[in-house]
Order: structure tokens, then C-alpha cells, then sequence
């Protein structure tokens, strides 16, 4: 795949601390809910590093999901305050579907959760309360758990889902804008390199599931939307069966702009996590 580097017309750069893996013992690991007995809700430390991150505006078509890892999509949705759980997971959903067929060529997407964020100052993320935004560098998947969601959620038809490229998309939507709080940022893939990836564990009640936390590599380049609005979505890829060199793992981050005032509107956004396959 091309490995040029992502050319902005005008670029505007924040410098912003992101949150990357720092001193663990053993494989990380993070509950999901109040630990057992003894145990820390997780085994490794986060440290702050400043880096560079690029306004994708007025270029926001320049990135690509094959290229970069992620990109931008102009999709208005009928759903306004995502407050109904039904009309998200029906009307929202089929729209979604429609948006990643269009934006993928995919013969079929199945999507399998959503989250959505509303920030509470001082609110700890999986606490009481509504979900936070996330300020650590991650990628929701891994190599092996990008296939093991096939199979959880697609049993009886994963091995024949398998034998076709798989990917796994997130679709990341401002319920408000534009957003000003806690914009997100995320990571060229081109730019990590694969021991920058390390797996850890995400422990459920009831399972274990995978991601990657990311160590902190200077040669990362980091990217956000300004001003991002309701009918805007971020795509970010969280796996990628192929492995000829495009881009399979995106990570990303929120993160604070410090150039922001204080007493603008707190980020509320959604993200949906789809299944996209291709024959």
C-alpha cells in the first residue's frame, strides 16, 4: 500500500497530552467492574506524552480507511437526541449499515453494540452514570479478537464469513456540536509500528474480551476534526483480516485542546461497532 505521507492543505496542529501504556506487570488488564478482593481494577500505570496533533479541516476527505486507518463521512441521521434504545438500535442502526455499504463497498455489515458518551466532569468511565469519553490510546480489537467477534456473535456462519475479508468499523458520531470537549484523536496507522501494539485483557463479568493498549512511539501521527458536527462521523478501523499492507489497527484517543475554554458544552457523542465483510 502507499505509504506517503498524509498532506493537509493548511494544516492547524494542537500540542495535547494522549495517555499511552506505561509500567505494567504482566499482561495489562482492566476490570470492567469493581474488581474481586485484593485486586487492582488494573495492572498497569498510563503516561502522558505531548504530541503533535494535525486538524484534519479543510481536507477532511484526504484520509482514507485502507490508507490511514480511518476517515471522515458526511452522513445526516434522522436521530437527533439518542435518548430512545429502540430507534437507536433500529432506524440508527439500518443507517449506519447503509452508511458503511456505501462507504466500503461491503456486501454485508452486522453490528454488533453501541456506545454513547455523555461527559460528567470528574465521572469515572463504568461507573454509576453515563459512559465517559476515553482519554487512553487503544484500539478495540486485536488480531485474535477481531475473529473471535465473528464467531461470538455469526456462529454457525463464521467459517465461511472467515474465508472473506473481515473488517471491524467503528462509527463515532457528535450527538451535539460542535464538539470542543473532548474531541478524538486518532492515530495514522502507517505510523505504528507492530510491538508498538500490545494485547490486554478486558475483563467482563461473564468473559474476557481483548484490545490493544498502544506504547508511545515519537514517529505516531495524530489527526482530529475541529468543529465537529452531528452530521459528521469518524470511521476508524479496529481490525482488518488482510494483512497486504494496508491499514488494520487505528488507534485512538480523546483528548484535551488546550487552546479550549473550560465552559464550552460537554462532548456527547455515539459509537457503533459493525462487523463489515466483503466476499
Amino acid at each position: 500500500m502507499a505509504s506517503e505521507t498524509l498532506e493537509l492543505s493548511k494544516p492547524r496542529i494542537v500540542y495535547a497530552d494522549l495517555n499511552y501504556l506505561g509500567a505494567t506487570s504482566g499482561k495489562p488488564r482492566n476490570y470492567t467492574f469493581v474488581p474481586p478482593a485484593g485486586e487492582p481494577e488494573r495492572n498497569y500505570h498510563s503516561v502522558a506524552h505531548r504530541v503533535a496533533i494535525q486538524d484534519l479541516r479543510p481536507d477532511e476527505d484526504a484520509a482514507t480507511l485502507d490508507r490511514e486507518g480511518f476517515a471522515v463521512v458526511r452522513w445526516a441521521s434522522s436521530e437527533r437526541d439518542f435518548l430512545d434504545e429502540d430507534a437507536i438500535t433500529g432506524g440508527y442502526y439500518r443507517e449506519s449499515e447503509r452508511l458503511l455499504k456505501a462507504a466500503t463497498g461491503a456486501h454485508r455489515v452486522f453490528i454488533f453494540d453501541h456506545t454513547i458518551r455523555r461527559r460528567v466532569p470528574g465521572q469515572e468511565d463504568r461507573r454509576d452514570g453515563p459512559r465517559q469519553p476515553v482519554a487512553r490510546v487503544h484500539v478495540d480489537q486485536t488480531a485474535r479478537s477481531g475473529e473471535e467477534r465473528v464467531r461470538r456473535h455469526l456462529g454457525a456462519e463464521a467459517d465461511a464469513l472467515l474465508r472473506g475479508r473481515v473488517q471491524i468499523i467503528n462509527v463515532w458520531r457528535p450527538i451535539r456540536g460542535p464538539v470542543l470537549d473532548r474531541p478524538l484523536a486518532v492515530c495514522d496507522a502507517r505510523s505504528v509500528e507492530p510491538a508498538d501494539l500490545v494485547p490486554s485483557d478486558l475483563v467482563y463479568p461473564d468473559r474476557v474480551g481483548e484490545t490493544y493498549s498502544v506504547a508511545f512511539n515519537p514517529a505516531h501521527r495524530w489527526f482530529y476534526l475541529s468543529d465537529m458536527r452531528p452530521d459528521e462521523v469518524l470511521l476508524l478501523k479496529c481490525y482488518d483480516s488482510k494483512t497486504d499492507g494496508r491499514a488494520r489497527f487505528a488507534p485512538h484517543s480523546a483528548f484535551v485542546d488546550p487552546s479550549v475554554p473550560d465552559d464550552v458544552p460537554l462532548r456527547e457523542s455515539i459509537e457503533l461497532r459493525a462487523l463489515v465483510f466483503h466476499a
